[in-house]
């Protein structure tokens, strides 16, 4: 299955609260069994650490706090669509 990541920074590396303008949401596709494995695999990927528990949610929806060298990162998985929505031709 294929889910999409949305990484938004708390900290820098200094452990100082990034600020709402400098903190720039990302997001990243992640194809995995399950949200929780989404956000295990996007950790490992980016040379992160889980901090706490992955809290899971109904329809496949995840939310998890990640360390890194450059700071802590909350992270949210949800199911992407794998297809393209058909338009209507008039």
């Amino acid at each position: 299955m294929l889910f999409t990541i949305e990484q938004r920074p708390l900290t820098d590396a200094a452990g100082r609260p990034v600020s709402s303008a400098a903190a720039a949401v990302s997001f990243h596709a992640i194809e995995a069994e399950s949200a929780a494995d989404a956000i295990r695999g996007f950790a490992s990927e980016h040379r992160g650490e889980i901090i706490g528990e992955i809290r899971k949610f109904p329809g496949f929806h995840a939310v998890a706090t990640m360390r890194r060298a450059d700071g802590v990162d909350t992270l949210q998985a949800a199911p992407s669509s794998q297809q393209f929505a058909p338009t209507l031709s008039s």
